[in-house]
C-alpha cells in the first residue's frame, strides 16, 4: 500500500527539476546552513565571531611559555523569519473533468512548479536585498558590466575590493543580472576557445569562472534607486580611515535623503565606492558605510556624492551570506494533512515541505518552505554595478 503522495512523487520531482533550472543564482552561491533545523520561527540563533589579533615581537624570557593575554570571542546572530507555503486544491468534478481530457497530470505537474518558483524567487530577492550590506562598489552606474569585448577586468576589480578587505580568495561568487550575462555571453563569447580557456561558454553558452569567481545569473538583482539628498558634507570632526559611522551635516533631503543601498564617494576619495548600509532623511546626523569602513580619511567639509542608480550585481565568498532554510514546523503528532513528504531541489539544495489534505469533495495540497538570511561578513561583500 502506498500514501496518496507517494504516488506523485514523479510528478513532484518534475516539477522541481523543472523550477531548479530558473535563474536562481544566489541561493546555490550562499552559505546554507542546517545547524538551525531544529530552530523555531524568528528562535533566534547564535554563533561566534573570532576577533582580530595584534601581534608582537619574539623575545627571550623565563623558563615557562609566553602569557597571552585574555581574548573575548563576539557572537552574532541571525534567526528563521519566515515560513510560508503556497496552496491550491482540487475538486472531484475538476478532477474528473481533466482526466478524461488528459490534462491533470500536466496542470498538477505545472501547479507543483509555479509553487516552488513562487517561494524560490522570494527566497532569492531576500539574497538580493543582501547588497544593501556590502562594503564597496566598482563599475558604472547604470551600465552592465563586461560590455567591452574580450575585456574581464570588471571582474578583476571587483574581485581586487575583496582582496584589499582581506577576503579569502576561495569560493568567491559572482551573482549578475541577465543583462550582465548576456554581456558575458554576447562580448566575451563566440570568440573562439582560445580566449574563453575551454568550449563551454562558446558551444553550450555556460558562463564561465572567471577571476576565481563562480559565475551565476539571477532574475532577483535589485534595482537601486538613489536617494535624493544632495549637499552633504562631513562635520567639523573629521573621519578616520577604518571609521563606518559618519557625521555628516548641510545637506538638502529631498524627501529620501541618503539611502541604505546608495553608493557615495568624497572630496577626498572618489576612488572608492562605498555602500552605505544605514542612510539618512535629515539634514545632518550620522550615516553607516559596510565595513572594513572608509580606505582614506575625510576631512572637516569633504563633500559627499552620491552615485546614480544602478542594478546590484553581487561579488561575494560563499561563507559572507547564510541561508537557513527547513520544513515548517508540524506540531508533535502532526496536523490533520493525510500525508506529508519533503522534496529536494537538486540544483539549489532547497527542501520543500509538500502536505496534502481531504477536504469535503476536494483534495488541497500545500507547498512550504521556513527561511532566515544574513550576511555575517560584509567585508567580504561586494558590488559591480551596472
Amino acid at each position: 500500500w502506498q500514501t496518496p503522495l507517494t504516488n506523485l512523487i514523479p510528478t513532484i520531482h518534475l516539477a522541481a527539476d523543472t523550477v531548479s533550472r530558473e535563474l536562481t543564482g544566489l541561493i546555490p552561491a550562499v552559505m546554507r546552513n542546517s545547524s538551525a533545523e531544529r530552530a523555531a520561527l524568528n528562535e533566534t540563533i547564535y554563533f561566534p565571531v573570532v576577533p582580530t589579533y595584534a601581534t608582537a615581537d619574539i623575545a627571550a624570557a623565563a623558563a615557562t611559555g609566553p602569557d597571552p593575554s585574555d581574548s573575548t570571542i563576539g557572537n552574532d546572530s541571525m534567526a528563521i523569519t519566515a515560513s510560508k507555503s503556497v496552496t491550491f486544491h482540487w475538486s472531484g468534478e475538476d478532477q474528473r473533468g481533466l482526466n478524461n481530457a488528459g490534462y491533470y497530470n500536466a496542470i498538477l505537474r505545472d501547479q507543483f512548479t509555479q509553487a516552488m518558483r513562487a517561494l524560490v524567487n522570494e527566497i532569492e530577492a531576500e539574497l538580493a536585498a543582501a547588497y544593501k550590506k556590502a562594503s564597496r562598489a566598482h563599475g558604472t552606474a547604470g551600465t552592465a558590466p563586461f560590455g567591452t569585448a574580450g575585456d574581464y577586468s570588471d571582474g578583476a576589480l571587483v574581485r581586487k575590493i575583496l582582496a584589499d578587505n582581506g577576503c579569502p580568495m576561495t569560493d568567491l561568487q559572482l551573482v549578475v543580472s541577465t543583462a550582465a550575462g548576456a554581456n558575458l555571453r554576447g562580448k566575451q563569447g563566440g570568440r573562439g576557445v582560445d580566449l574563453e580557456g575551454s568550449p563551454d561558454l562558446l558551444r553550450r553558452g555556460v558562463l564561465l569562472d572567471i577571476h576565481g569567481f563562480a559565475v551565476r545569473e539571477s532574475a532577483q538583482i535589485i534595482s537601486h534607486t538613489k536617494g535624493a539628498g544632495t549637499g552633504y558634507d562631513f562635520a567639523a570632526a573629521g573621519e578616520a580611515v577604518g571609521q563606518t559611522t559618519l557625521s555628516v551635516e548641510g545637506g538638502t533631503v529631498n524627501t529620501t535623503g541618503i539611502k541604505a543601498g546608495d553608493v557615495i564617494t568624497h572630496a577626498g576619495d572618489t576612488a572608492n565606492k562605498y555602500v552605505v548600509t544605514t542612510g539618512t532623511t535629515s539634514t545632518s546626523g550620522d550615516i553607516v558605510i559596510g565595513a572594513p569602513g572608509l580606505r582614506i580619511a575625510g576631512v572637516d567639509a569633504n563633500e559627499i556624492t552620491i552615485g546614480d542608480s544602478y542594478s546590484a550585481n553581487l561579488a561575494f565568498t560563499r561563507s559572507a551570506i547564510h541561508l537557513i532554510t527547513r520544513a515548517p514546523a508540524m506540531p508533535a503528532g502532526g496536523d490533520s494533512a493525510d500525508d506529508v513528504v519533503e522534496v529536494q531541489d537538486p540544483v539549489s539544495g532547497l527542501a520543500f515541505q509538500i502536505a496534502m489534505y481531504r477536504q469535503r469533495r476536494r483534495v488541497a495540497y500545500e507547498v512550504g518552505i521556513a527561511w532566515g538570511s544574513k550576511v555575517v561578513k560584509p567585508a567580504h561583500l561586494a558590488i559591480l554595478l551596472g
